[in-house]
Formats: structure tokens, sequence, C-alpha cells
């Protein structure tokens, strides 16, 4: 797997947690303490590339950061992104950036282990949401499914359900739409149910009866006429009720009627460190740190808010390439 890597006379170490970073006189890095299973040892450096993510798997830090809950969200990927390089760069003076208390995060299922399970991988989302309504226990919609395509909306979605009672919500859709769900919704671990009616449905699913039956009938009376085409924002909406559906609005009138429970599964987190263009890391006086590199998920200001698709994966390429020439640099006297 890394046989670039040694060609290139690259050592891969495993088992070693970086701890602290060591600075001479100047400030500027001088290499990595790290723990391993023999105890703990330096390693010197004369440039650092911190690319070791966010604190998403770091359930104090979530909390402290993005708010009450968080602490009880499930962990998409990696349990080991606990934001020790952001940790080990603010303690020698390096800027905290971006949208501290923001982070990417999406529909996950509700019974998902609390981190990333390598063999269902990203199998556990559940994107297919703007075919049909989300509910919380209380059986009342919460979100515009249909304000924007799913890779515009999925991740604000994602944070709206960890403020939902209990942290759960229902993707609930009909016989119309169900060929045109996405392969996820398909896997045997999925938390589902199916029945003829709503009433049925919302039983098997423990969602408030009343509280489903008088939101789809809301929202069915509320659909306005118009072609459905979920390639496109088709402009078939509701009127009338809040929230709004702005796209691909079909009344719920198909059984069998299907329900899928959900929860927040955060991906990454926003905030992090400031660096220049060249990935540098800057300091809390706007000056750069000498021998100090970042990419990756613990860069910060790059998200606020929202997330486009894809744009995390092209950030992390892009600048821990600059980040590599850079140190490389560095490390040269350049």
């Amino acid at each position: 797997e890394y046989a670039a890597a040694a060609k290139a006379g690259i050592e891969v170490r495993f088992e070693a947690k970086g701890t602290r970073l060591t600075v001479d006189d100047r400030g500027a890095v001088t290499g990595v303490v790290v723990r391993t299973p023999s105890g703990t040892e330096s390693l010197a450096s004369r440039a650092v590339v911190l690319g070791s993510g966010g604190f998403e798997a770091n359930p104090e830090m979530r909390t402290r950061y993005l708010g009450p809950n968080w602490e009880l969200a499930r962990v998409r990927g990696t349990p080991y992104n606990t934001g020790d390089g952001i940790r080990m760069a603010l303690e020698i003076g390096a800027l905290p950036w971006g949208h501290w208390s923001g982070c990417h995060s999406v529909q996950w299922d509700l019974n998902a282990p609390w981190h990333g399970d390598r063999k269902v991988g990203d199998n556990f989302q559940k994107h297919s949401y703007p075919l049909g309504i989300i509910v919380n226990l209380r059986g009342e919609r919460f979100v515009d499914e249909g304000a924007d395509f799913r890779n515009y909306t999925y991740v604000k979605y994602g944070r709206a359900v960890i403020e939902q009672p209990r942290r759960a919500a229902f993707q609930v859709f009909d016989q119309k739409v169900l060929h045109l769900l996405r392969e996820e919704y398909r896997i045997r671990e999925v938390t589902k149910a199916e029945d003829m009616t709503l009433e049925g449905l919302a039983r098997k699913l423990e969602i408030d009866v009343a509280g489903v039956v008088a939101t789809v009938t809301a929202f069915n009376a509320a659909v306005q006429p118009g072609g459905f085409n979920p390639a496109i924002k088709d402009g078939k909406g509701t009127q009338g009720i809040t929230p709004p559906k702005s796209n691909w609005a079909l009344p719920l009138d198909t059984p069998p009627y299907v329900g899928y429970a959900v929860t927040t599964g955060i991906t990454f987190t926003f905030g992090g460190l400031r660096i220049r263009s060249d990935a540098q890391v800057i300091d809390c006086e706007q000056r750069p740190i000498p021998g100090l590199f970042a990419a990756g998920e613990l860069v910060g200001g790059l998200f606020y808010h929202n997330y486009p698709g894809g744009a995390g994966l092209m950030a992390g390429a892009v600048f821990g390439r600059i980040a590599g020439r850079a140190a490389a640099r560095a490390a040269r006297g350049g």
C-alpha cells in the first residue's frame, strides 16, 4: 500500500500518536513528540505537516464547540480524528480559524454503530429525502426537503436532525417513488418499517400517530399541480404550509408507505487552523509559524454553515500537495 513512500525512503509508522510539537527559541517547529507502545519518543524535523483531521471523533470537543447533544452523534468514519493536531498547534500559538460551531453531518441510520463500519461503508447515509418527507417523533416536518438538490442540503439537514426530540427523524415515502431511492436504502443493515396505512407505519416506527396523519393530510392538500421530474428543480412545490416543500412535492397517497429511521452522523468539523496560500500555519499575531504546515480537515475557514458535496475531498487533495511541497522547500532551507 505504501510502495511509493518506501521507494522514496519514507518510513510509515503506526501506533505513534502525536502528543506535542517541539519548537526552538525563535518559535520555529523542530519536530514532534509521539507516544508509542514502547514509550515516548521525540522526532526531529525541519518541517512538520499536520494532516490529522478535525475533532469529529472527540465527544468533549464536539459538545464544547458544536453545542448540546453533539457528544451523542454517530461518527461516520474513524474514531481517531480527535483534534490532536489542532490542539498541538494551538498550544504553540497557532490561530484558531473558521466556523468552530459548524460541521459536516448527514442523516445516518438510527441504529448504526457509534463509529464507521468499513464493511457497510457509506451506506448508512440516507440521501433520497427530497423524494418524500422528513418528520420527527411528534410527526412534524421541520425542513424543506425540496429546497435544492441533495448535494446542497444534506449537510445542514444532518444538523437539523440532532435538534429534534431524541435526535431522531424519519424519512417517509410511498409506493410512487420507492423505485427511485438510492441503493443505500436496500442494504440489510437498515432501520425501516412498512405498512399499508400511515397509522400502522407510525406505530411501527413509534412516532406520534395523530401527528403523522395530520402532517401528511396537510401536506397532501398543499401539493400544487405540475410535472414531477427528479432530474431538475421542477418547481412542483407546496403552498400554505410551513415549512414548504419547494420542489419534487408529491402527495403521499399510494401504499405501501415506507419509513426509514435516521439520526445525525458527523463527518468532519469546520473549525481549525488558519493557513497561508502555501499551507503554512499562521499564529495569533498573524505571522507564519516556521516549519509548520497543515492540510485537510484541520484547516479552518473553508466551509461555513453548509457544504457542497465533494468539496472536502478536493480541499484535502489540493492543500495536501501544496503543504507537502512547501514543507519540502522549508526542510531544504528554501
